[in-house]
């Protein structure tokens, strides 16, 4: 990737991108080790703004890009730098980690409850894991569950 743009003018050159899954760390390459001045998009606002014509094709959706980058229509997104994009991924991954483990642990108190302990606590009665449905599991006493 680095011999490509090692041919382009650093001053005269634009280069416009999507925001998309990836765009973190092609934004800092091209902007921060290449000094290129690289335009982040907006995708939803860019749509709109160039929806009159969008197609699928992806040449076609380049091209579309690079002239409203060129006519000064490009809806830009905010870029972080990289001790917050750092943070915001820290809580992602945390925030990921926590859901995973929460849906592991409540899976688990369900076949202690149903399969080994052979107890069915009403569904209508209590809906899982609020106040009330809590309050009955501690009444197991089951040191696994408390």
């Amino acid at each position: 990737m680095g011999e490509f743009f090692d041919n382009l003018n650093n001053e005269k050159t634009r280069i416009v991108m999507e925001s998309s899954r990836v765009w973190y760390n092609i934004y800092n390459y091209l902007s921060e080790k290449k000094h290129l001045n690289v335009v982040l998009s907006n995708p939803i606002k860019t749509r709109a703004i160039a929806s009159a014509k969008i197609k699928t094709d992806k040449l076609d959706a380049v091209k579309k890009l690079a002239n409203l980058l060129r006519g000064g229509y490009i809806a830009e997104c905010y870029v972080p730098d990289r001790r917050i994009m750092d943070l915001r991924e820290l809580v992602r991954h945390r925030a990921a980690l926590v859901s995973r483990m929460r849906t592991k642990l409540k899976n688990k108190i369900h076949s202690i409850v149903l399969i080994m302990k052979s107890i069915q606590i009403s569904s209508k009665q209590y809906s899982s894991f609020t106040h009330l449905y809590n309050e009955e599991l501690r009444t197991l006493n089951d040191y696994r569950i408390n």
